[in-house]
Order: structure tokens, then sequence, then C-alpha cells
């Protein structure tokens, strides 16, 4: 019988030179070494990655799926019937599933927020649907991810100072809703999960400090940040991501949800974040645009029509040196589906070598200065 306990965070090791943070998540299906980028399941698949290759290629450890998609296809009922979202998947690994708030937010027209909840249409069929902190906290038990989120309402940028606040303070509410609800259930499949709350706040700094020490008095097991990387200055992300590390507990895994670039990762990693997910790498990947440790390359370019060379002489991956950069610009060009798969996979493994070689420098204590001139080099353009 397998035995569950309560989420665990170990920090290892703190920079000499910042706030990065190098430590260990322990979850029931696994360790999770941090700082780590989650791959983006969102209907409990990464686009274009097959389950082996996340992880003997790429050496995922975490990946994230997507409540909103998940509840609409296949349903709670499909995944119930397979034992949970790893059975049905095949993914032996941690979990983490969003809350669907910034799905709901996303539908724009087809949703209203009230203070109940958010009823939405689908983007499937049209079919009228609640999400309530409550029902929200249910279909995360039944989907059975490792880590769960509270249902939070994400505001766009820009916001009016007083939409924020109200919506604030609307996410604060649900929030003490969730830990009700997630205190009264437990997972349907006999191991532990883990609620992580989110802080919300537009780009107000009063109200980030507000959302902050709220989110820390609640003593979750972890914590993340929300409505951020949503269009607003990239200075602002930084400033705020900043200021709420400074307030959330140290001791707990922070989240920085939907960030970003290889340079944002670094960037907030400095300011003491743990866990990133983000689409680009995927997205960017199958539309030719490959992030190295040198640069980023637009492989739809006519100048690797006749490089024969590695796509990636320094990556992880073994398509980065099966395959020459001619060869994938030829499959962009003939819209072949490999060149999907192998920009996908490539881009994941830069993510996740990244992620590695910053834990080794913050154990090495020269993180600071080691991401200044890694910074330099994966904004550059190849």
């Amino acid at each position: 019988m397998l035995i569950t306990y309560r989420m665990k965070f170990t920090i290892n090791a703190i920079s000499k030179d910042c706030s990065a943070r190098a430590g260990v998540i322990q979850t029931d299906h696994g360790d999770i070494e941090t700082p780590i980028f989650m791959p983006v399941g969102t209907v409990g698949s990464v686009k274009a990655v097959h389950t082996n290759e996340l992880k003997d290629e790429i050496n995922a450890q975490i990946i994230l799926g997507n409540t909103y998609h998940l509840y609409l296809r296949p349903g709670l009922e499909v995944i119930k019937n397979a034992g949970g979202i790893q059975k049905f998947n095949s993914w032996n690994k941690p979990m983490l599933t969003d809350s669907g708030g910034y799905q709901v937010y996303s539908l724009g027209h087809n949703r209203k927020i009230t203070d109940e909840g958010a009823i939405f249409r689908s983007h499937i069929d049209g079919s009228k649907h609640l999400f309530t902190p409550e029902n929200v906290m249910d279909i995360q038990r039944v989907i059975g991810a490792d880590i769960i989120m509270a249902f939070d309402e994400c505001t766009p940028y820009p916001c009016e100072y007083e939409y924020a606040k109200n919506s604030m303070k609307l996410t604060h509410s649900w929030l003490d809703r969730c830990i009700k609800r997630f205190d009264e259930t437990q997972c349907e499949y006999g191991y532990s999960q883990t609620l992580f709350p989110i802080v919300q706040g537009s780009v107000y700094k009063d109200l980030r400090r507000e959302s902050c020490e709220k989110i820390a008095s609640c003593d979750c097991q972890g914590n993340a940040i929300g409505g951020l990387s949503v269009g607003e200055p990239i200075e602002d992300m930084y400033e705020l991501t900043e200021l709420c590390c400074s307030i959330l507990p140290k001791e707990k895994p922070r989240y920085l949800m939907g960030v970003g670039t290889p340079a944002n990762l670094l960037e907030c990693i400095g300011l003491g974040i743990d866990l990133f997910d983000c689409v680009m790498p995927t997205r960017n990947g199958r539309n030719g645009m490959l992030f190295t440790s040198e640069g980023i390359m637009n492989m739809k370019n006519e100048k690797w029509k006749n490089d024969f060379s590695p796509i990636d002489a320094n990556g992880t991956s073994s398509v980065d040196t099966i395959y020459s950069k001619a060869y994938l610009r030829h499959l962009f060009t003939a819209n072949e589906i490999l060149a999907l798969q192998i920009a996908s996979i490539h881009n994941l493994g830069f993510y996740l070598w990244l992620m590695k070689e910053a834990r080794k420098h913050i154990i090495k204590g020269d993180y600071n200065r080691w991401k200044t001139m890694m910074v330099k080099k994966v904004t550059s353009r190849l």
C-alpha cells in the first residue's frame, strides 16, 4: 500500500550573491529538484512530445495539466475510471494542475464572474458551466495531480485599481472556500495532494503586498504568484516578483505562473522563484523558434538552407545532433509534423538544461555572475 505524506520542501543552498535557492520538493510521485521548469501538458499531453521523450530526452521532473481543458475533455469520469491523470497519460512522475482561472479569464465575453464563481461557455460546444471554489477543488481531486491550485480571478493588463482591488478580494474569498473544501476532502487515489494559493493584485504594489500577506497567513505548503506576464512591462514583472518573494515564506516553494522566456526564468530565479511553467518553448518551437545556450534561431530563415551542422552542438537531446539545421529548416518549409516534434523536444530539453545549470551555480554560490553572462547569450539572435 502506498504510504502518503505531506509535501516537503528542503532548501539545499542559497546563492551567496542573490536570492536564488536550490531545493528539493518531495511528493508521493517522486522528488523535484528546484529551480525547475514544468512543461505544459494542457489536455494531459505535452504537444508533439511522447512521455518517454519527456523522461529520457528532456529530463522533465514534473509536468502541468489544465483543469479547465481536462474537465471538458476527456471529462472527469474517464480520468477517474483510469485511476487518475498519471495513469491515464502514463506519466508516473509529479504533476501540477492549474485551477482553470486563467482559461476562464481568457474566454472574455463567454464568461461571467460572480461571488459564487465563474459561469462560462465551453469553447468546444458552447455548453454552459459553473466553476466554484468548491467544485474546482473536487475536480482537481478527481484529476489527481500532486500539486493543485486555488481558484482565482486573473486580472487583465491594463487594469483599473478598483477592479484589481475587488478582484483580489474575490480571489481571497475564494481561497478561504478552497482551503475549507480541500481540508474536508481527500485524494481519490490514496496519495497526497498539496494546495497552492495564488497571489493577485495586478501591477499595484500595495495590493500585491496585501495579497502576499493574506496568502502567507493561510500557511499552505507552497505559494504561487499569478497575474503577471499578461502584458505588463517586464520591469514591472521583475519588481513585483521581487516584492512578492520578500513577503512570501522563505521556507516554502514559490511558483511564478506562466513565465516565460529563458531570460525571464534566469532573472526570476535570482529573485527567489523555484517553479515555472510556460507554453513558450513548445508554442514558439512549433513556429520555428529555437532557444539555445548561444542565442535564438529562427529555423525558417533562408540562412539555414545549406547549413549541415548539428541543430545545436551544445544541446542535451539526441535530436540536437542527429539532425542538421538544413534538414530542420526543410521540414518546416515542407510543413512536416516531424519539425514540430524536433523543435519541441529541443526547446524543452534546453529549458530543463538551463534549470539544471542554474541549480549548479546556486550551489556553487556564483549564480548572479553566471546569470548575467547567460542572459546576454540567450537573448542574442543567431
